[in-house]
């Protein structure tokens, strides 16, 4: 495993996705919590991901991270497999799965090299992971490759352009007297994992040149919006006062396609 990896390996390692959502009194409780709260901040993930027509498919999601949606693939019926980086999102989610009496082939796993046979999957299902490997055209490139035909691949990387990418030019770019600092240089050193990467639409579309169709779309999240503290790494006064002051009905209206997720359905 290369450094860059093992920094991406180790940064999630110390706590998966979504852990510090993970909040009650049992194990059951506590993922049901975690659930509900995810779902609540992310409302778009159900719609985009379609776990209900996943029924009797072979599904792969990359990136499980603390299971919520696994578990829900699981809870559709889907021929379930999972694999993550680290150990601990496997634990998590087997451990998960084993709470509600479901189960799925989980494993530790990289998705620049997917140990899967060609045409191995109907679903290939990643939120909000690819953008964190180092070489997310080759993660993509695997996805393509172990789709069937016909399969569809469901993805959310992070949108450059955002309202998010902004706030981060404006804290970490021009408070500091450093105006002239790129986008990729501020989401790869400032947005969670080290070397974490946004692409443009036209970016994506070109990761995606291999499949037949690819449909995307942005949406606005609670991270532009600042309407939690889900996920920011950023906590203090500044955050604070911005949070109270920003100007969530303009942002709404007027730049709504400026949103820190975006949604990629592709079909091999």
């Amino acid at each position: 495993m290369n450094e860059a990896k093992q920094a991406v390996r180790e940064f999630w390692n110390q706590a998966a996705c979504g852990e510090n959502l993970y909040l009650a009194d049992t194990e059951m409780a506590s993922y049901a919590a975690q659930a509900q709260t995810r779902y609540a901040l992310e409302p778009y993930i159900r719609d985009f991901a379609r776990f209900e027509e996943t029924r009797g498919l072979r599904v792969l999601e990359i990136g499980v991270g603390l299971g919520a949606d696994h578990q829900q693939f699981a809870e559709a019926g889907a021929d379930l497999w999972g694999i993550d980086l680290t150990e601990r999102a496997i634990e998590h989610t087997r451990r998960r799965l084993s709470v509600f009496g479901l189960t799925s082939h989980l494993a530790m796993g990289d998705a620049e090299h997917l140990d899967f046979p060609d045409e191995s999957f109907d679903r290939v299902y990643a939120w909000g992971v690819l953008h964190h490997s180092p070489d997310t055209p080759r993660a993509i490139a695997e996805v393509w490759r172990v789709l069937k035909h016909g399969g569809e691949a469901r993805i959310m990387i992070y949108h450059k352009h955002s309202v998010v990418g902004f706030m981060l030019w404006l804290r970490y770019g021009l408070l500091v007297g450093r105006p002239w600092r790129s986008w990729a240089d501020l989401y790869a050193h400032h947005l969670e994992s080290p070397g974490t990467k946004a692409y443009t639409i036209a970016e994506a579309r070109q990761l995606c040149a291999y499949f037949a169709q690819c449909h995307i779309t942005t949406v606005l999240t609670h991270g532009d919006l600042l309407t939690s503290a889900a996920g920011q790494r950023h906590r203090g006064p500044l955050l604070t006062v911005a949070r109270k002051l920003w100007p969530r009905w303009l942002i709404r209206r007027f730049f709504p396609g400026n949103g820190l997720f975006m949604l990629i359905a592709a079909v091999k």
